[in-house]
């Protein structure tokens, strides 16, 4: 199970106490920001795009108010944005829609952190299902998610 194998790795540091489960649902940006009594642009919602000339999955977590911006994914990575379709998301990165996040990904899918965060002392990735997320600073969600690189993709959040 895809929440069970994110707790598993925050157990290894320590951090599983600090997952958060909710009994309403946290699977859309306002859902989660609800459940956190938060503001919506805190939630750091994890996006899924195939890339077809690398032969890659990539994850791009951004700002819950933030947009990808289309001309901008092209210059970072020389094709245009294609986000997976709901059904490959789980067996291609291994969390189901509504809990994809950043960490016990499966094998393969490469990670990048979008600027958009950086305005937040922390934010709220979900934990591998739609009714849980964790707190973590900014350098938090570098130190456990094996980023690859910040990029600069998205719109609507300056």
């Amino acid at each position: 199970m895809s929440a069970e194998a994110v707790k598993t790795f925050f157990s290894q540091y320590g951090l599983a106490d600090k997952i958060q489960e909710f009994s309403i649902s946290s699977a859309t940006v306002a859902l989660a920001a609800q459940a956190l009594h938060c503001a919506p642009e805190r939630i750091a919602k994890t996006l899924s795009f195939k890339q077809k000339k690398a032969q890659k999955t990539i994850l791009i977590v951004a700002a819950g108010d933030a947009k990808i911006d289309n001309a901008k994914y092209k210059a970072a990575f020389s094709e245009r944005a294609l986000m997976l379709k709901p059904e490959e998301v789980e067996p291609i990165v291994g969390h189901p829609v509504g809990g994809v996040c950043p960490f016990a990904v499966n094998a393969g899918v490469e990670i990048y952190l979008d600027e958009s965060l950086k305005r937040f002392e922390s934010v709220y990735p979900a934990c591998g299902n739609s009714n849980n997320a964790i707190e973590l600073t900014i350098t938090e969600l570098e130190k456990y998610t094996s980023f690859k690189q910040w990029i600069d993709v998205c719109k609507n959040w300056a």
